[in-house]
């Protein structure tokens, strides 16, 4: 690659830095005005009870769009929803060709065979492979983390050489996989690392991760332990996770049913590529009534308290041939993502009621996280060597904490960036050179759009105060024929008198209109709008909410 004049490097993150979530990176190389970009990870993140009937959250593509003929391609770190999630639903906007790994690639096919989606083009990869994407070389490099083939990239270019961490831990033993490529790192950093673009989501945590191996045999002496049945609720893509709880239940002396049909889609996928090869096969829920309490483990979705999951139908009773007794245990391998402690609480207390045990994290070894604690980050730091660090991927409480780390440790520079922040990394010291459009756009059903596009604004004012349609007929002379109809959705039926609120708004509907002079009234506009007003202040002064209303006047 030879270099060109005035060429930089420069990174700009469009979502995952100053949140948890939605990862989202852009990779710039040449001058200003004429760069070639790579996009790196492709994330979604998930709506919370602020966005009524979202579906999902995507990062907002405005940037990209408007470069996209100078966009080389997109490289997938791992499959994770967070980083790969939005891909089916993006890639129409940028239709530039994907990068992954085999794992990646076939979760990428189920999910397109279940939801839908375009063709997409993609190239294969391993971790240890290098491969050239527009003027950018990349080395992918083995890490461990909570899903098969994550991978970290080195980017190199003609100014320098950036490691883009994506996710990752040090685990001495997992159990699927290989260990981190430990060798690789220390070898970019004698080879010289211009910056480190790295996880900062557990960088409050001191110490180190547990293993795999370890969480493996905490679940073990859990099920060894139980009396009556054991369910263990974990992330559907955690495959890590999944075959310790097969190897637990099997060394336990217990065979596995599985619930949940994104647990059952991985595992399709996991056993097509080796990763669960040597485990006893799953048993069938209709088999689930023939099994002995004590020589059973029910492997579950539902972690997050998703209410359509398996675990909170099994909470409701709502399974066909499966439930769970008094005496049972429900055991969580996960950490909660904020924002879901309510949902997870209404599945716990559903269980308890039932008389069912809950072990969690804390109770026993039975979750770990797939991020770096700070023993972790300064390992990283020692191998790699770099001379700027580039905390991502958390909120600000994480970078800024990750950042102070790296200054501790002595890498000479740290930048601070958050989302729409373009910072040139290379020639000469990081600098903040640019802002860009960032954001977020939302899957609502079959349309994705903005705030304003989805109606999303209205949608969450409607769940607070309903809705009321008043229809107003004039006659030739401008008098009101007849009544007007008000309908009200979602607004209380009766004042505190007990007077019907229906009523209360058609009085004041009818009060608006006889106040105009009979001339004025031609102006339909004038009387919907009195309308409208007359009726928003009826409902507030009797109910103390003023509701959307909409008035339809005809002649």
């Amino acid at each position: 690659m030879a270099k060109n004049n005035g060429a930089e490097l420069v990174f700009c993150p469009l979502g995952g830095v100053g949140e948890i979530g939605m990862n989202f990176a852009l990779y710039g190389f040449g001058p200003k005005g004429r760069r070639k970009w790579i996009v790196v990870d492709v994330g979604v993140t998930f709506p919370d009870a602020n966005l009524p009937g979202v579906d999902l959250i995507l990062p907002d593509t405005r940037f990209v769009e408007s470069e996209a003929d100078n966009i080389v391609g997109i490289i997938i770190t791992h499959a994770h929803e967070d980083h790969y999630g939005a891909l089916l639903d993006i890639w129409p906007r940028i239709r530039k060709k994907v990068w992954m790994t085999p794992f990646s690639h076939g979760l990428l096919l189920a999910k397109k065979q279940m939801d839908g989606g375009p063709e997409i083009p993609v190239e294969i990869f391993r971790a240890g492979e290098r491969f050239e994407v527009g003027p950018f070389d990349i080395e992918a490099i083995g890490v461990t983390h909570s899903i098969p083939e994550p991978v970290s990239l080195a980017i190199r270019t003609p100014v320098g050489t950036v490691i883009h961490t994506g996710d990752w831990k040090i685990d001495p033993a997992p159990t699927i996989g290989e260990r981190i490529d430990e060798a690789r790192f220390k070898a970019l950093g004698e080879e010289g690392v211009t910056a480190l673009v790295c996880d900062s989501t557990n960088a409050l945590r001191e110490g180190d991760s547990p293993s795999e191996e370890e969480v493996g045999e905490g679940l073990r002496g859990v099920i060894e332990a139980a009396a009556g049945r054991v369910a263990i609720t974990t992330f559907s893509s955690n495959v890590g996770r999944i075959r310790s709880i097969m190897l637990a239940a099997r060394d336990a002396g217990r065979q596995v049913l599985v619930l949940g049909s994104s647990l059952k889609r991985v595992i399709n996928v996991a056993t097509e590529l080796g990763y669960l090869e040597g485990l006893p096969e799953v048993v069938s829920e209709d088999e689930y009534g023939y099994i002995p309490r004590e020589n059973l483990v029910i492997l579950c979705t539902g972690s997050q308290g998703e209410p359509r999951a398996a675990l909170a139908k099994l909470a409701r009773d709502e399974m066909r041939n499966v439930a769970l007794t008094p005496g049972d245990t429900v055991v969580y391998s996960s950490r909660v993502i904020p924002g879901n402690e309510k949902a997870i609480l209404e599945t716990k207390n559903l269980l308890i009621e039932q008389g069912i045990k809950i072990i969690e994290d804390g109770d026993a070894l039975v979750h770990v996280s797939g991020h770096p604690r700070r023993n972790e980050l300064r390992k990283m730091y020692e191998w790699t060597k770099p001379r700027v660090l580039v905390p991502v991927h958390g909120e600000a409480a994480h970078l800024v904490a990750h950042g102070a780390l790296g200054l501790e440790c002595g890498i000479p520079e740290v930048a601070q960036v958050r989302n729409g922040d373009m910072i040139r990394l290379a020639p000469g010291p990081a600098e903040i050179v640019d802002q860009v459009p960032f954001g977020r756009i939302f899957k609502d059903g079959r349309l994705i759009g903005s705030e304003d596009e989805m109606g999303i604004k209205d949608r969450r004012k409607l769940s607070y105060v309903g809705h009321v349609a008043v229809n107003v007929v004039l006659d030739d002379r401008h008098e009101i024929a007849g009544d007007p109809d008000v309908v009200a959705i979602g607004v209380a039926r009766t004042d505190a008198r007990g007077e019907d609120m229906e009523d209360l708004m058609l009085d004041a509907a009818i009060g608006a209109i006889e106040s105009i002079p009979r001339a004025r009234r031609k102006d339909l506009d004038l009387v919907a709008e009195a309308v409208r007003r007359a009726v928003r202040a009826a409902a507030n002064e009797a109910w103390g909410k003023k509701p959307i209303v909409t008035v339809f006047v005809t002649r």
